[in-house]
Formats: structure tokens, C-alpha cells, sequence
């Protein structure tokens, strides 16, 4: 139905426009399609509820500018060392955010679903993916264990921009919920990005794996004259698999620093425009549709967003344990039992596992595995037919000399060599994540044939391709001047996070790889809940530094979050110093929160005989 004769300050759009009505126009709009549809009593109740949301949104909106003006005000002082009180003003942010999101989602279902006339099951096509996963009572005391993370998770209260739309496909409203509620955040700090001098008050993003150390050397690299270079076949269409010189370079570099054996092959190497697109392409054409993966958990969320969005596989969860115990002998340790429990459950399910994948040095726990690691992990593989997918993105980001990589490529026998395949990048190792290149190993002439037909869809520009291939040729320059520089500034960087943990009697995992720390924040939950690590995730949202909670990598244990510290040390100061600001106001409010429960028990102890009756009132009145 056409909704375009409303009035108000802002008119709906007309047909089926993608446009969020405004309140004024819900107010109006509401009513009507209430009279006109005519429904049956209980959908109006329905409706009748959502009014009422209305109305309470309403009230958020008169709140928003003060909160949000206080918010930054109480930032600003915070960064310039100024010691504020904690303010009620700080948690409103929080919640009106949260709340409105919500509120916002539920109206905008309702319009199409009345547009449309489908009024059956009415609350669960109401109901957005991040409140589904939560339970029905007060947080913490859902219905799911609080113990299990979802499979594919949103942060609390991270409603998608949700537009009211009969353009997409089923599947396309679910990319693009899937999206906008897992990318809120990233979106967020795009938008307000922290600059020392532009923009003080702006996020500060410790939770996306960059590596920011090394901008000066590889600036100055990129500017030299062998890399600007120009020829015809540049601008041309290239093999979709990559230029054959890129190829070539990639497989003498990975020869050097996996320490192959034997020389790796040009003709299996593929390159894409990042390993997310390498993991797609192999999931797509190693699997069908439904079919799934092993993956060992906590692991990287890019791996669950990818798998689901693109090839629409599953991730079917390893589980490891922080707890140490004879069979665990070091936190989250992966072994063959477990991998063997998973695949029997998950055939036991029906479901058709075709394959392991695995990061080395791995993310987010930093653990390296060592070569007889390696070895069972891809024996056990063998004995169930099972591809092996190696993700070695951060091989070169180890900053401990006493610490050794071991590549799977460096094993002078591979169990399964046809199901061995091996991603690695320049993303991490070299700080240019925006040159957007990844490249696959792999024995076997079919999954490198198919994978390269991908690059129609994923291949890289002719001029990116070239500057790689001068990058990599350049042994010298990376042995003598980028990488000892690169991992003494990731050792200073890891040296102080790991200090002001310690300060703040944080645990954490030591590694010395990769460019991030695994924390434990359990003590700031109450109770020990996904729940709360999405409350405490939103505090450190409200002071704008970005960490990653640990149900976003499918950790079965609340409480964990990750870091990185791969960034410049004024920068890492100020986000430290938000990050022990949103510890302390946490800590604060689980004190009040104790308090008032306290309170609740006392005032709830049953009734004492009559003669004392009017003193037992007295207290619970004050109380």
C-alpha cells in the first residue's frame, strides 16, 4: 500500500522506498493501517505494544543531544588526564543507544510485514536476529546456556540500518543484516575516526588486526623508482590466477621463509584480492552448499562471516578450554581427541564435515604450533579424507627470537599433499592490508585451477600486482631493514600493553606473534555471561576504543577479549588509558549493581511476627 499522504515533518516514502519513516510519520501511519488492515484483536495487541515503544522512543530522542554532549565532554577530560566522577548521563548513552537501535528495527519489520498482509507468526519475523539469540528474562538469565556462544553472532543492541525494502532477496536482507549488525562498531569508527590533532575525541580502534608500525618504511619502499613502473600489458586482463610474475615471486619468497624442502612451484600458487576471498573461493569449490568445516575455537570471526555470506558452508566449533587439566596441559590447547570428538558429534548431526582449517601463528590466541603438531593434526585428517586449509597470514609477525614458526610447508612429507592448502598474505607481516592481496599454495592442479577461475571475480589490478612483485623480490631490503624494525617495534608495543595489563592485574595469554594480546576480563562480569561481555564490550563503545569480545570468535567461555597493539605509542597511550577508564566505570556500576541486590534480599527476607511489624516496614521503606 501507498503510504505517501501522510502528514508530519517528514512524509514516508511512497511505495515500497527504502527510506526509515520518521516518528511523526509512524504516529500517523500506525493507526490507519491499523483500521484499514482490521485485523484480529491479538495482532493489534501487538501493535498496541509497539505504540508504546513508540512513545518511549520518543522520550530517548529528548535525551540524545544532552547525553551525547556530556558523553564527549567527560571523554575530553578523561584524555587530558582530568579525573571526572562517574555520571548517570555516561550509562543513558549506552542504553538510548541500544534501545533506539531496537525500537527503530521493530517499527520498520512491522510496516512491511503489514504491508504485505503476512501477519502469521507474527513475533518472530518481528524479532531481530541479536534479540532471538537473548533470553526471555533479565540478562544474564536467558534460556540458552550462557556458556555457549551463538554460531553467528551481532553485539547487543546493534540493530542493522534497517530499511523497509522489497528489492532484496531473502538472502540478500540477510547479508545485509548480517552485515550491518556485526560491522556496527567498524562502521562506527570509519565515520569518527580518532587523529591527534583533527579529531581527539574520535575511536580509537584496537579491534581490527592492522599493523600500523611500519608506515614510514613502507611509504618510503612504495615511493622508490623501480616501483613505478608502467608497461601495456599492466592495464591489460591478466591470467585470472595472477601475472606470472607475481606468481613466481610469491613462490621463491614462500620457499625462503617457510623453509620448503624443495622450491615451491609458480603453477600453484593462485593470488586474489585477500585471503578472505582465498578462504571463500576454496570453501565454495571444496564444498557444497550446507556442508562444513572443522574449525578450532576461539578462531577468527572473518572465517564465520565469509563462510555464511559466501559460500554458505558451516563452521562446525573445536572447542578448547582455558583451564589446564592433565589432558590440557596449556590454555586452549588443541588436540587430535577433541578434533576427533567434534567430527564423530557432528556426523552424528548429519552433517557432512569436508575439511579442517587452521591458523598458524593463531588468532586470536597467538599459540605457534610445532612441526609434530602440525604432522598429527593433518594424520588425523588423512585417516577421515578431509582437506586441510593452513591460514600462515602472520608467519612473519613473530618478535620473540627464542620463538620458532614452523610452516606447514616446511614438513619434508606432507600426509595428504592433494588436501593440503596453504593461505598467506601481505596484509599483516607488512602493514598494507589495503593492497588487498592474498595468495593460496596448493598441490593439487584441480583446486588451483578452480580457485584461479575465481580471480574473473577477485583478481587484483595489473599496477598493485607489479608493486607486490618488487616488494618481494626485494630479500634484502626485507631482511636487513623491514622485518628486524617491524618486530622491534611489535616487541616495544607488545612490552607496553602487556605492562599496563599487568598494572590492572589482567590476565592474558604471553605469545610473541601476531599483533594482538588475548585478555581475561572475567572479573568485570557479574555474573559470567555472554551477556555481560556485550555490557562491558558497550563500555568500552561509549569511551570510542574498539576491542574484540571473545563470543565473536566463537569462545566457549565468556570473559575474554582481544587487543591489538600494533599501532604508534601516543596512540596506544590514549586508547590505554580509555580502556582503564571503561574498566573503572564497569567496576563502579558492578558495585552499585551489588548493592542494590543486596538491598533486594534484605527487603525481601519474609515477614517477622506481628508485634514487630510497623519497624519492619519502616526498613523496608527506607531501603
Amino acid at each position: 500500500m501507498s503510504a505517501d499522504k501522510q502528514s508530519g515533518d517528514s512524509q514516508p516514502a511512497k511505495g515500497h522506498d527504502t527510506e526509515i519513516l520518521s516518528l511523526s510519520s509512524w504516529t500517523n501511519l500506525l493507526p490507519r493501517l491499523i483500521r484499514e488492515r482490521g485485523q484480529d484483536f491479538s495482532v493489534q495487541v501487538g501493535i498496541h505494544q509497539l505504540l508504546e515503544m513508540l512513545k518511549i522512543l520518543e522520550e530517548l530522542r529528548k535525551w540524545q543531544s544532552t547525553v551525547e554532549d556530556s558523553t564527549l565532554q567527560l571523554i575530553r577530560h578523561r584524555d587530558t588526564g582530568v579525573e571526572v566522577a562517574g555520571s548517570k548521563l555516561e550509562t543513558c548513552a549506552c542504553t538510548i543507544t541500544e534501545q533506539k537501535g531496537i525500537v527503530i528495527y521493530l517499527l520498520n519489520q512491522l510496516l512491511e510485514i503489514l504491508q504485505s498482509g503476512s501477519w502469521r507468526d507474527l513475533e518472530s519475523q518481528l524479532l531481530p536476529p541479536f534479540v532471538k539469540t537473548r533470553g526471555a528474562g533479565a540478562p544474564g538469565q536467558g534460556a540458552r546456556s550462557s556458556r555457549q556462544p551463538d554460531q553467528l553472532l551481532s553485539p547487543v543492541g546493534a540493530a542493522p540500518a534497517a530499511g523497509i525494502t522489497h528489492f532484496l532477496s531473502q538472502r540478500g536482507k540477510e547479508i545485509s543484516n548480517l552485515y550491518h549488525s556485526r560491522f556496527i562498531d567498524y562502521n562506527a569508527y570509519h565515520a569518527d575516526k580518532y587523529h591527534e590533532k583533527e579529531n581527539h575525541l574520535g575511536f580509537i580502534n584496537l579491534m581490527t588486526s592492522e599493523n600500523k608500525l611500519c608506515f614510514d618504511l613502507m611509504s618510503q619502499r612504495l615511493s622508490d623508482d623501480d616501483m613505478n613502473y608502467l608497461d601495456e600489458g599492466l592495464l591489460e586482463y591478466a591470467d585470472w590466477k595472477g601475472q606470472p610474475f607475481l606468481r613466481k615471486v610469491v613462490a621463491q619468497f614462500l620457499t625462503h621463509y617457510c623453509k620448503a624442502p624443495t622450491p615451491l612451484d609458480p603453477e600453484n600458487v593462485v593470488v586474489l584480492n585477500g585471503c578472505s576471498p582465498i578462504f571463500s573461493a576454496l570453501a565454495m569449490v571444496l564444498c557444497d552448499v550446507g556442508e562444513a568445516f572443522l574449525i578450532p575455537t576461539p578462531s577468527y570471526s572473518g572465517f564465520a562471516f565469509s563462510s555464511h555470506v559466501y559460500s554458505q558452508i558451516e563452521l562446525v566449533a573445536v572447542p578448547l578450554d582455558s583451564q589446564i587439566t592433565r589432558e590440557n596441559t596449556e590454555p586452549f590447547q588443541l588436540t587430535v581427541a577433541k578434533l576427533e570428538q567434534a567430527l564423530q558429534d557432528a556426523r552424528l548431526k548429519g552433517k557432512k564435515v569436508r575439511g579442517l582449517v587452521l591458523t598458524n601463528p593463531q588468532n586470536p590466541l597467538g599459540d605457534i604450533y610445532s612441526q609434530d603438531s602440525l604432522k598429527t593434526y593433518l594424520e588425523f585428517a588423512k585417516r577421515h579424507n578431509l582437506h586441510v586449509i593452513v591460514d600462515e597470514i602472520y608467519m612473519l609477525s613473530v618478535f620473540d627470537d627464542a620463538t620458532t614458526f614452523h610452516s606447514v610447508l616446511s614438513l619434508s612429507s606432507l600426509p595428504d599433499p592433494s588436501r593440503t592448502h596453504v593461505i598467506w598474505g601481505t596484509s599483516k607481516d607488512f602493514g598494507i592490508c589495503g593492497f588487498r592481496f592474498g595468495s593460496l599454495y596448493s598441490h593439487n592442479k584441480e583446486v588451483v585451477a578452480a580457485v584461479g577461475s575465481l580471480g574473473y571475480l577477485h583478481s587484483l589490478s595489473g599496477l598493485t600486482q607489479y608493486k607486490l612483485y618488487r616488494l618481494l623480490h626485494n630479500r634484502e631490503w626485507i631482511d636487513n631493514v623491514y622485518h628486524p624494525t617491524n618486530c622491534s617495534r611489535l616487541r616495544d608495543a607488545h612490552k607496553f600493553v602487556t605492562d599496563e595489563l599487568k598494572a590492572l592485574d589482567i590476565p592474558f595469554l604471553s605469545r610473541c606473534s601476531g599483533l594482538y594480546v588475548w585478555i581475561n576480563l572475567e572479573k568485570y562480569l557479574h555474573p559470567c555471561t555472554f551477556e555481560e561481555e556485550q555490557i562491558l564490550h558497550r563500555h568500552f563503545v561509549r569511551n570510542k576504543v574498539l576491542l574484540s569480545p571473545g563470543q565473536s570468535f566463537m569462545c566457549k567461555e565468556p570473559g575474554w577479549f582481544r587487543l591489538v597493539f600494533a599501532d604508534k605509542r601516543p596512540r596506544l597511550e590514549t586508547a590505554m588509558h580509555r580502556f582503564r577508564a571503561s574498566l573503572k566505570e564497569r567496576k563502579e556500576w558492578l558495585m552499585v549493581a551489588l548493592l542494590k541486590a543486596a538491598v533486594v534480599e534484605e527487603v525481601a527476607v519474609p515477614a517477622p511476627p506481628p508485634a514487630s511489624r510497623e519497624f519492619s516496614s519502616s526498613r523496608e521503606l527506607k531501603g
